[in-house]
Order: C-alpha cells, then structure tokens, then sequence
C-alpha cells in the first residue's frame, strides 16, 4: 500500500498567519519539536496571507482568528478564497465555539493554544493536509460525473437518433471531442427522411470551443430538423438558419459552417449545398474522390448576404457519402509538421478494406489520430451515408460517440 504522504517525504510547506508575535513563536518552536519536515512562511494579515498563497504552492495554513484585517469564521473564509491548502485554525482557550464553527466554515482541523504538544501538532498537519486532498479528490470525481451528465445531454441534442426509414440508405457516425475529458463541442449531425423518401442530411460546426458553441450547436441542429421536416429547402432553408444563428449566439464573432445534403436515392441524384464547409467525400466501386462543389460562406459572417448555390451529383447504383467537419483533416500527417489535408484523407481511406461503414470509420479516425499524436485537438464529427438501389435491404443506423 502506497503511502499517503510520499509526495511531503520531503517538506511540507507550511502558512503560519498570525500578528501576535509571542504565539508565532510558540507554534514555531511547536513545530521545531515535531518530526515534520517542513519549511515555514509567516504573514501577520489575510491580505498578506492571500498574497502568499496566490504567489507559490502550501499544503498546510495554521491561522489565527483574530487578524488586523479579519476576525472571526470570516478569516477562514477570507483565506479559503485563494487556498488549495489545508487550513487548521488556531483558538484560544476562551473560544469553546470558534474551532467548531471554523470547521463549519470549510477549516480541516483547528487546534487550542497552550494546549498543544509537539505529537499532537503533527498529527494535526498531517491528517489535515490527508484530509484535504480527499475533500480536492472528491470534487474532482464530481465534476467529472457532472461532465459526463453534460455531455450526455449535449449528445442528445447534437446527435439525434436519424428519422430514417429507407430500406436502400444507411447512416453511420462517429463524434469525438477535441480534448480527453472534455465536453462536445459545437459540431452537429443530422438525417431525417421526408415523406417524399429524400434523405436529408446536415454536417456543420460553430466556430470556437465550450457550452457557447455546443449550444448553438444544438439550436441550429434542431431547428434544421424542424425547419427541414417543415418543407423548407435549399437556399431559403440556409437563410434562415442563419438568422436563427444570428439570434441564438452569444459572441457576434461565431459563426458556424455546415453542408446539406439531400439524397434522392430514387432518381439516383444528390444535392448539395455548402456553407463555408468542406465538400464531402463520395465512395464508388472505383475508389474515393472529393465531390467538386460550388461553395458559399459560412453563417453568420455577412447576415443576409450569403449566397449558397446547389450542386447536384448523379449518383451509381452503390456507393457511399462522407461529410466531415474539419478535425478530420486539419491535424499533423508527418512529424515535419504537414497537415493530414483532403488528398492525406483520400490516401488513407484508399488503403482502408473494411466494408462495414461503422468499421470504416473506426478505422480512418483512427488513422488519423495516429498520424496525428493528439498534437491538434480540434473536435471532430463525420457522416457517412451509403446507399444501394440494386438490392432490398434492412435499414441500418449506427450513430456513436467517442470518449
């Protein structure tokens, strides 16, 4: 069994906050005659206190109650603002209530002057600063479950289940978020099939990290859900997402780029639009190649100007879509420092065998992320869509995200 106090095998670093120079001395010959290793620092103010605190790394603060600039339970208060340290309170034999009362306050230990020896004193610094790597360890692990509610919420709402019911067309995706630990970012995914049997699909990405973008994220994901469902399309359903977008964000610097695609598997025709995003990637019998697309800019860059023409592909009998955010592409190929890029992407995936869509993008993020050694740490969301009109199958909808 490890010991507790490996990391102190050499010093504790210790705060003494006390004015009244006669108790100075007596807990400093207090902690002379113990067999702590330590090293000392003395502040007779709270303001003097904090500053030492900011300034370096204490494990330990013993205060006084009764400071020029702070008195009472509010000490313990004051001085919790900037510590990280454990803090046992020093009374005096006329204060019964003020040790527990500091306790209540968030104080680990407190300790009565004149009533203590040399044991008890480095009993009470050790235990504290045990004690108060628990209380450290303990908030940690809850906000880690907290993070991990968020980002179940946040998945709910930027990866929906697919309203897919089509027996030729299939969806598969994957989300990984750009840093361990971290919540999703403001990349968003979506396929829904109209009553017509067109499959819709929308891949997009809000500038920046954190709740800001992932919210926005999730409002334009939904609203293109419910405007789609609606009946709106194509150039009119761009405007006004980015009005939605223009409402909705926080920062007027967000902006967000996405691609929508409507697949008609019927007339073998795709439709594509995109807003300041790449062009996806089509899979045929014949390998993969880059759909040349005309382009527009992203939402939210020039309210109301943006333009965003259609591109309108035949499609083969079988094949496969692949829309991405740009996480994919942006990080490091080599250790010369080359990004991976879109022919790097097209490299990789020629060289993949898998015909599992859901394995084949196992397989190329993690190509990818290899290559890359977590160096760029840029979110990352991608869709692949496939389709085959020669044969009657089972719909198949594999959505996941990665930790």
């Amino acid at each position: 069994m490890s010991d507790p106090f490996a990391r102190h095998a050499e010093r504790f670093r210790i705060l003494l906050v006390e004015d009244d120079e006669g108790d100075a001395l007596l807990v400093e010959e207090l902690l002379y005659d113990t067999d702590l290793p330590y090293t000392l620092v003395r502040c007779r103010t709270a303001v003097e206190a904090r500053a030492a605190l900011a300034a370096g790394s204490i494990d330990c603060v013993l205060l006084d109650l009764h400071l020029p600039d702070a008195s009472g339970v509010q000490t313990v208060q004051t001085i919790q603002v900037d510590a990280q340290a454990a803090i046992i309170v020093l009374t005096g034999l006329d204060e019964p209530r003020a040790g527990v009362e500091a306790l209540a306050a968030g104080a680990q230990d407190y300790l009565v002057k004149g009533k203590v020896e040399p044991d008890l004193m480095q009993r009470a610094v050790r235990y504290a600063v045990q004690r108060k790597q628990a209380e450290r360890a303990n908030a940690a692990l809850q906000i880690g479950r907290l993070r991990a509610e968020e980002n179940a919420r946040l998945e709910r709402g930027l990866l929906p289940e697919p309203l897919l019911t089509s027996t030729t067309v299939t969806a598969a995706s994957r989300y990984y978020p750009g840093r361990a630990q971290a919540l999703l970012g403001g990349d968003f995914l979506d396929v829904v099939q109209t009553e017509d049997g067109q499959v819709h699909a929308v891949i997009g990405d809000v500038s920046g990290h954190g709740p800001d973008a992932a919210a926005l994220g999730v409002c334009l994901r939904i609203a293109w859900r419910a405007l789609t469902l609606g009946g709106h399309r194509e150039q009119h359903l761009l405007h006004l997402l980015e009005k939605i977008h223009v409402a909705e964000r926080a920062d007027t610097n967000l902006f967000a780029t996405c691609t929508l695609l409507t697949l008609d598997a019927k007339a073998a025709t795709l439709v594509l639009h995109l807003a300041g995003h790449h062009a996806p990637l089509i899979i045929t019998p014949d390998g993969a190649t880059e759909i040349k697309a005309a382009h527009g800019m992203a939402l939210g860059i020039a309210p109301g100007l943006g333009k965003w023409p259609a591109t309108t592909v035949t499609l083969p009998v079988r094949g496969a879509l692949i829309a991405y955010t740009d996480g994919l592409i942006e990080g490091f190929a080599d250790r010369a420092g080359a990004r991976l890029g879109v022919d790097g992407l097209l490299h990789i995936m020629d060289s993949l065998r898998t015909s599992h869509p859901g394995a084949h993008l196992d397989q190329l993020i993690a190509r990818t992320r290899t290559l890359n050694a977590d160096r760029h740490t840029d979110d990352l969301a991608i869709l692949r869509l496939d389709w085959n009109t020669g044969i009657n199958q089972h719909t198949v909808s594999e959505w996941r995200t990665a930790p």
